[in-house]
Parts: structure tokens; C-alpha cells; sequence
């Protein structure tokens, strides 16, 4: 594989970055150029003296945020309508020298498009563990440089515009989860990895990433198309990782779970369901279990995305909203795609639909049921499980009934196992593609489930455990198990929904409390918050991050001025008016009950209607994304 390098130093001038790679014996330097934005490697001895220095922990990429114009005020004689008429010589040669200045300013301003060129630098990181043995590093702060140190050419929209995507790029930077590596691929399984090529070994890390799980592959843009820059950036990963050493039976081994969010299809809960016209689900996430043990190792995927054809479920006000099924497509193609393309890198198929069958989830099963009998590809086996039903009533073992279901098919997979030789002795011949509405909390208990039935055998097969003995009997390692699958939950919810998981407390303990009961209701009431009232802000932000909105350098507007309909301001102050004065008049009481009553009811029936007026205008009130287009999202 070729070197990436490990640590560097930011040196800038007025004229040039300068990023100097710092691993021993190493003179190599990145230079960009701040104006042309052109981008070469040179020595360290090019480095002026003069310039600034400062530590950085690698290179997020660069991103093109607004970059304006020149206004024609930059030189154009300002004139008052009817003084062009004016035949005087001086009046021309004033008007003349304006223009001059003003073409000079468009010309210029053409050469200078860099003028909205951001540098994204990681400055903090922190070590997660040694995979395999190589460093893996979590992301933990970052900077946005520009390119140029004024933005005085940008009128005073552009200015607000570039400030409000500014904020969005660091919304996403500081959504925790961000992890990479110098001098190992965490795109890619151990089973891809062990199935390539020598020459794809040979690649740069960026050259040979699954592109899925490259979350700054927008803004490594400009890097890819140059290889010999290639060894200055790295591919960033986005969603879970931990390491952790265990021992069981004095024997030590090293434990991991790594959860790989697809930037394909990316985005917020409600905002982003179901599928794309290429099949990509919305929250798909790659969940591979990896366990270390004298050289030999061995690792389990299951992978989890959203009901794979069109439908929708928007944000309106109501707690819960009605899912939509798309009656203006034909599912079957992208359902096709999606699964076409889990075959090709996994093998077969078992679907875990763990959504409710009775009510306004179950059109979304029928539906789901309906797709792979018509598909009938044989490589597919779809099983339906009520979660909620199931284990209502605080019945959490009655999970067993799901994984009694799939035993038999779970030891047809297999995993992944090498010997301390480096022999492959078994592959993972399909994975569990598991689903929920979210695909987050009762998707989560499900996969830990499954993935320590699994690691149940390979710890035996590894001689860690042995045949007679239960992981669940090692308490020490039970509890770390558990907790990094609840982080695991945590992580992936708070990336997609906002806050943390629900249903950890059984993830953790192996069972329902009543304290979990309560803590999955305050973080319902935070997911809806944030669901109706500031997902669409982190909906845009995602979308400007990972490209699928370009900020356009020859428009002078952009989307983020759509104002609001006149309902959307008078409604809730109504509201709130008429509330309040229904609440003073139950508290100041009028001189008799009947005249108290009549107030009371008065202003109660105005806050009732204004409230059922903002209900079935729901969506004019919520907190919608700008950037992409409504259709884009369905």
C-alpha cells in the first residue's frame, strides 16, 4: 500500500499553504496556492521563513463556499439616470476610466473564483486503539481555513449566505464520529481486504477506498484527479468504532467493532427514507465485529438501511407521521438495484424487518413482503418479526423466537476466520440485512444479538473460549460487550435522529428497567423537537458537506432566503395570546363564574382553532431543508 503520511505542519504565508509532512526522514511539502488554487509538491527549503506554522493531524480536504463578485462599485462611475446624456469631454473620460476599472474587476474576478475556497484541516485527534495493529484515530476538532484573509468583496447577502453554510460545514464536522487511519483501509471489511489483488494492494488508500464510506470524498475532490498528492490526505470514515483488550481464560485478545454510515443516500431522520433511483438506502450502515487473537483473526458483518423503495415520512407536527408509499415510481427497479448490488458484495440475503405489522407501519411490510416475492431471487430470504408486539409488556426474551428463527442460516453464513498463518479458513457467505423504521434502536438490540451468537463460535474456534462455555458466563466481558454495543446505538442515533438510542438499557443489561422506560421518553421528546424544528438546518448541512448541493459561483442568490408565508408568523403568536389570555382569565376570575366562563371559553376555543390551524398546516411550520429539492428527498 502507499505511505500516507502521519503528522504535519500547517505553514502559511500571504501567498501559499504550505503543509509539511513531519513522519521521520520525510521533506515532502503540499503547496497550494491561494489565488490559483493550483496544488503541487515541493521540498521543505521552499518554505519561506516568514511563514506562520502550526501543528495540524491531517487534511479533510477543500470546499468552495461562496465566492462573489466583483460589484461593478469596485470602479464604475456611479452616475445619476440622464447624466449619460451629457456631452461634456471631462464627463467621458470619467465614464470611461470607470468602465476600464469595472472591466478590469470582472476580469479579475474571473481569475480569482478561489476567493470561496476553504481549507478543511483535522487539529485535534485521539487515539481509538491499534486494529490489526495499526493506529486508528478519531477526528475530534477541526478548522476551515479561507483561501483569502477578506471577504470585503461580498455584498452583505453573500456575506450572511457564506456565514450560514460556514455553520453548516462545522455542523457536520462536530456530529461525533469522524475516524481515520495513516496506514490502514477502514473502508473495506478483512474479507474485501483479504480478496484483493496484489496491484489493488499496492493503491494509495484514497485510490483503493470504497467509496460508500468516504464521507470528505467531496472535498478530496481536487486531490484524486493529482496521485502524487494522495499521500497527504486520507479517506474518513463516519460512525462507530471501538477496540477494547479482553481477557477470558488468561488468554488475551483484542475486540472491535467498526460501524461504516454510507455518505450514499445520507441525511436526518424523516427527512432522508427509503431509497434513491440507484438503490442506495437511506441510513445504511455497515457494522463489521472483528476480534483478534495470536495473529489469527476473524470478523462478522451485518449491514442495516432504511425499507429499500420510495417512501417518504415528513416532519408535519404530529408525533408521529403517516408514512407515505410513492404510488408515481416503479419500486421493483430500485429495490432491484439495491439488492443487485448486497449480493455482489455480501453474498445472500436475510431481511430482518423488525417493523410493526398493525397500523401505520404495516402498508410498509405488506409492501416490503409483497417486493421480494415478485423479485423471487432466490438469494434473498425475507423475515418478518413485530418487535414491539413481540416483546410488549417488558417481554424481552421472547427475542429468542427471532434468533431460534434464523440459527440455521446463521451457521450457513459463517464468518470470516484466518489462522496465525495467514490461511483463510472460512468465509462469510451472507450477511443479516436488518431494518427497523429507523434503523436504530430495535435494529441495534437485533445485530448484538446475532453478533455475539457468532462471537460465541469464534472464540471457541480461536481456543479463547472453550466448547462448553458461554460468553454470557464471562461477566467482565459481558459487560464490556454490552456497553460497546450501546455506544454503538448511541452513536449511530444521535448521527441520524439527533439523540441518543432508545432501548440501551436492555442493550446494556439485559433487560428492560424503568428508568430506561423514562430516558427513552425524554429522548423521544428531544427527536421530536429537533425532528420538526432544526433537522432541516442539519438535512442542508449534509447535503453541502457531501456535495449533493454545490454553492453556486456564478449565481448571485441562493436558496437560503425563501421566506416564510405570512400564516407561519401570526398563527403561533395567536396562539400563544390566545393560551395566555385563557390562562389568565381561569386565575383572575370575573365577577361572576358565568361571565369567568365565557372568557375562559372564548379564549380557549381561539388557541384550540389557531392550534388545529398550525396541526393541518403542519409542514408550512416545521424547519424544512433549502438546499435540494423536495423531490430529491422523496
Amino acid at each position: 500500500m502507499a505511505s500516507t503520511y502521519d503528522s504535519f505542519n500547517l505553514r502559511t504565508t500571504p501567498e501559499k499553504f504550505y503543509i509539511e509532512a513531519c513522519d521521520d526522514g520525510s521533506v515532502d511539502v503540499l503547496t497550494i496556492d491561494r489565488v490559483s488554487a493550483e496544488m503541487t509538491v515541493s521540498v521543505r527549503r521552499d518554505i519561506p521563513a516568514t511563514a506562520e506554522t502550526r501543528p495540524i493531524c491531517g487534511l479533510m480536504g477543500t470546499i468552495h463556499l461562496v465566492a462573489g463578485k466583483f460589484s461593478m462599485k469596485c470602479g464604475m462611475f456611479m452616475c445619476k439616470p440622464g447624466q449619460e446624456t451629457m456631452a461634456t469631454i471631462s464627463y467621458w473620460i470619467i465614464a470611461m476610466y470607470g468602465y476600464a476599472r469595472a472591466l478590469l474587476c470582472f476580469v479579475i474576478s474571473k481569475h480569482l473564483c478561489v476567493l470561496g475556497v476553504y481549507l478543511v484541516v483535522i487539529t485535534k485527534k485521539k487515539k481509538v486503539g491499534d486494529l490489526l495493529g495499526h493506529a486508528v484515530w478519531k477526528a475530534l476538532d477541526f478548522d476551515i481555513i479561507s483561501y483569502k484573509k477578506t471577504i470585503l468583496h461580498l455584498t452583505d447577502n453573500q456575506m450572511q449566505d457564506n456565514k450560514t453554510f460556514l455553520s453548516m460545514i462545522n455542523n457536520v464536522l462536530h456530529t461525533d464520529g469522524f475516524y481515520f487511519a495513516a496506514d490502514y483501509d477502514l473502508t473495506h471489511t478483512l474479507q474485501r481486504l483479504a480478496n484483493t489483488s496484489p496491484e489493488f494492494q499496492e493503491t494509495s488508500l484514497l485510490e483503493r477506498a470504497d467509496q460508500r464510506f468516504v464521507w470528505n470524498g467531496h472535498l478530496l475532490r481536487e486531490f484524486i484527479a493529482q496521485p502524487e498528492l494522495h499521500k497527504f490526505v486520507y479517506p474518513v470514515v463516519h460512525g462507530f468504532i471501538i477496540i477494547k483488550s479482553s481477557c477470558i481464560n488468561g488468554k488475551v485478545f483484542d475486540w472491535s467493532i467498526i460501524s461504516r454510515r454510507s455518505c450514499f443516500r445520507a441525511g436526518v431522520r424523516y427527512h432522508v427514507r427509503g431509497i434513491d433511483s440507484e438503490g442506495h438506502a437511506a441510513n445504511y450502515v455497515e457494522t463489521e465485529q472483528v476480534v483478534q487473537y495470536n495473529s489469527a483473526k476473524a470478523s462478522f458483518v451485518q449491514t442495516r438501511g432504511s425499507i429499500p423503495f420510495y417512501w417518504s415520512q415528513r416532519p408535519n407536527l404530529k408525533y408521529k407521521p403517516k408514512p407515505q408509499i410513492s404510488k408515481t415510481v416503479n419500486h421493483l427497479d430500485g429495490f432491484q438495484r439495491h439488492f443487485d448490488s448486497q449480493i455482489i458484495l455480501y453474498g445472500r440475503q436475510v431481511i430482518l424487518n423488525l417493523i410493526n405489522q398493525t397500523g401505520s407501519e404495516k402498508p410498509l411490510e405488506l409492501a416490503f413482503d409483497k417486493m421480494v416475492t415478485s423479485l423471487g431471487n432466490g438469494m434473498i430470504k425475507y423475515i418478518a418479526f413485530d418487535f414491539h408486539k413481540e416483546c410488549s409488556r417488558m417481554r424481552w426474551h421472547r427475542l429468542q423466537i427471532l434468533l431460534d428463527m434464523v440459527a440455521e442460516m446463521q451457521d450457513e453464513f459463517g464468518y470470516f476466520l484466518v489462522d496465525a498463518d495467514g490461511k483463510v479458513l472460512s468465509n462469510q457467505e451472507g450477511t443479516f440485512r436488518s431494518n427497523c423504521m429507523d434503523c436504530l434502536d430495535r435494529t441495534n438490540v437485533i445485530q448484538s444479538l446475532l453478533a455475539r451468537c457468532t462471537l460465541q463460535s469464534q472464540l471457541q474456534k480461536m481456543g479463547v473460549l472453550h466448547m462448553s462455555q458461554q460468553i454470557e458466563e464471562q461477566a467482565d466481558f459481558e459487560k464490556m460487550y454490552k456497553n460497546a454495543w450501546a455506544d454503538n446505538a448511541d452513536a449511530c442515533a444521535k448521527q441520524y435522529a439527533g439523540t441518543g438510542a432508545l432501548k440501551t438499557d436492555f442493550t446494556r443489561t439485559g433487560k428492560r428497567t424503568q428508568w430506561g422506560l423514562l430516558m427513552d421518553g425524554w429522548n423521544s421528546i428531544i427527536r421530536y423537537y429537533k425532528n420538526n424544528f432544526s433537522d432541516g438546518f442539519r438535512q442542508d448541512s449534509i447535503d453541502l458537506f457531501l456535495g449533493n448541493y454545490a454553492v453556486d459561483e456564478a449565481d448571485w442568490t441562493t436558496p437560503l432566503h425563501n421566506l416564510k408565508d405570512l400564516k407561519f408568523l401570526t398563527l403561533p403568536i395567536i396562539m400563544v395570546v390566545a393560551f395566555s389570555m385563557c390562562i389568565i382569565c381561569l386565575l383572575m376570575a370575573g365577577d361572576t363564574w358565568m361571565e369567568t366562563l365565557a372568557y375562559v371559553l372564548f379564549w380557549g376555543i381561539a388557541s384550540v382553532v389557531t392550534g388545529g390551524l398550525i396541526l393541518f398546516n403542519g409542514r408550512d411550520f416545521i424547519d424544512a431543508p433549502k438546499l435540494v429539492q423536495k423531490e430529491k428527498l422523496d
